[in-house]
């Protein structure tokens, strides 16, 4: 599943497309993909001019001039493509620009989704309600997070993944991040002293600028919107390394809890 650098790469990727532009052709090819499309979609951004393009945790954020802004979510196959050759099968939203550039939403699985909200109250939209700050922000401090962990036995891990304490963390960037900053996965949360959960901050930020100047780690279907793979994956610390060994020399090892698999090495992060 795209997490949040493969989503802050296809924002980013988008905006020279879309920002500053009119919408002349918005055109869903289906009704619906992991929820209904908004019927009045076509109706409501045709004639728009795209204001801003951003991202919250895993969502794109398209703003528009007339207060409306298109929420996407690429589930997990999804992925933009841009000046397409050729429209697909599974390109489920066309839209077109006044410059005659065209992007499609491109979603093979149909996880993913399309929703419209006003602008001005974004951050009631039902996902945003109750998640935390932003990993790229300045409000996740180690002093938060000792707050929002105080007195939990969770694993750090399981903590860290729950969006209402982070927004946007997924399992590839959890697992580099509790390595590099030398944090065993199953540390119960609430027995971190302040200096790691400092280090974990800066750990998870460092993580995730190389991620995204790396355009995001290629798993399956996923891909930026110039259809360029990312490469992240070839700087994974311990992620999908199972048996290989860690910058340390010892074996990097894999557990698997939840549907998700955890990768960590058991010198460098010991409990």
């Amino acid at each position: 599943m795209p997490e949040l650098p493969e989503v802050e790469t296809t924002v980013r990727g988008l905006a020279p497309v879309l920002e500053g532009q009119c919408l002349t052709r918005v055109e869903p090819r289906r009704a619906d993909l992991r929820k209904a499309i908004p019927v009045d979609l076509r109706q409501r951004l045709t004639g728009a001019v795209v204001t801003r393009l951003h991202r919250r945790a895993k969502y794109g954020l398209v703003d528009t001039d007339r207060g409306d802004t298109m929420v996407f979510h690429l589930g997990m196959s999804g992925r933009w493509r841009v000046d397409p050759s050729e429209i697909l099968t599974h390109d489920h939203l066309l839209l077109e620009t006044a410059a005659r550039r065209t992007l499609a939403l491109n979603d093979p699985r149909r996880f993913g989704f399309l929703d419209l909200w006003k602008t001005e109250s974004i951050d009631a939209y039902p996902p945003f309600v109750a998640m935390g700050p932003e990993p790229l922000g300045p409000a996740l401090t180690a002093d938060y997070l000792a707050v929002a962990v105080a007195g939990r036995a969770a694993p750090i891990k399981a903590m860290l993944l729950d969006q209402r304490i982070v927004a946007g963390l997924g399992n590839i960037y959890v697992c580099e991040a509790l390595n590099l900053a030398r944090i065993a996965p199953n540390r119960a949360a609430g027995r971190i002293a302040l200096y790691r959960l400092e280090n974990l901050v800066e750990a998870i930020r460092a993580v995730l600028v190389a991620a995204i100047a790396a355009g995001g780690s290629t798993l399956r279907d996923y891909a930026r919107p110039d259809g360029e793979l990312g490469y992240f994956s070839k700087q994974w610390r311990v992620y999908g390394r199972e048996g290989e060994a860690c910058n340390c020399g010892a074996i990097v090892r894999r557990r698997a809890e939840h549907g998700r698999s955890t990768f960590w090495c058991p010198r460098c992060q010991r409990d």
